[in-house]
């Protein structure tokens, strides 16, 4: 005779409350580093270390593309320069640092009267006027030729001169008026900039400039040899616009001496010589600051 029908026993109660047998998990979870805390204390070291690497690796191409870009800066925009005498006192004074504008040629621009230039010695002016530093060791000059070499050190080339453009090609600029004052085109000039104490020049002289060339005059007038200095030479001592290196525009350093130069306002009323009662040279624009 069949079960049915029959009071269930013990054992099937039993077995009704066995627990079903839990089905495997489709995703295990990932397998814990051997080791543990420590391990993983090793990995992030590990990693640190490939991060420094990778940074010091970095290091000298960083360098490379700053040096190159100082180089360039150098070449074609501006140049820091040392100054070593007092001829351009006291608008420049020995010791300090000047920016030269180098940009401005190569978009044609001219030099203009009133501008404070770098030019180079066009031979023998540097004689008793330049301080010539004194000698390095040989590591430290070969250094600091090299930062000169590449901008980033001023340069102490003492073939380089400083000087303020008075006349420029055309101009007849002469010594001196009635009042003991420089004229250009025949208008006298009132400079500010020049050294209390100095006379405009205590030394008399007419020139006609020419084309292409510069009147220079440094600021401090009782110690600059100046193209003043070199009437009786080639083209009466004047200076070739070719040897222009740049023109300063900002004293650097030191910060307490730190501003900018700009053309004088005496220079906006000296008329062109080829047409009088113009003012001015066109070019570019200035503001009435004297250096």
């Amino acid at each position: 005779m069949g079960s049915r029908g029959r009071p269930r026993g013990r054992r099937d109660r039993e077995r009704d409350l066995e627990p079903e047998p839990e089905p495997e998990r489709a995703a295990q979870a990932p397998p814990q580093p051997e080791g543990g805390r420590a391990e993983r204390r090793r990995l992030a070291r590990r990693v640190r270390r490939r991060r420094r690497t990778r940074r010091a690796g970095e290091l000298p191409l960083l360098v490379v593309v700053a040096l190159c870009i100082a180089l360039l800066l150098k070449t074609f925009l501006v140049q820091a320069f040392f100054i070593p005498s007092g001829s351009m006192e006291q608008t420049i004074r020995i010791g300090d640092r000047v920016l030269a504008d180098k940009l401005t040629p190569w978009f044609g621009s001219k030099v203009e009267r009133g501008d404070v230039v770098v030019f180079k010695d066009p031979g023998g002016w540097l004689k008793g006027e330049a301080a010539r530093p004194g000698e390095d060791p040989v590591v430290v000059k070969q250094i600091k030729e090299t930062l000169t070499f590449i901008g980033l050190l001023p340069s102490a080339d003492e073939q380089d001169l400083i000087k303020r453009v008075i006349g420029v090609g055309g101009d007849t600029v002469k010594c001196c008026d009635s009042r003991g004052r420089i004229t250009v085109n025949g208008t006298p000039l009132d400079e500010p900039y020049v050294n209390p104490g100095n006379a405009p020049s205590e030394i008399t002289f007419e020139v006609k400039v020419p084309q292409g060339r510069l009147f220079v005059m440094g600021d401090h007038r009782a110690n600059s040899a100046d193209s003043r200095y070199h009437l009786d030479e080639g083209f009466q001592g004047t200076i070739d616009e070719n040897g222009v290196v740049g023109r300063a525009v900002v004293i650097a350093w030191p910060y307490a001496h730190w501003r900018e130069l700009e053309q004088p306002a005496t220079f906006l009323t000296v008329p062109d010589p080829a047409r009088r009662g113009r003012r001015g040279r066109g070019g570019r624009r200035r503001g009435t600051r004297f250096a």
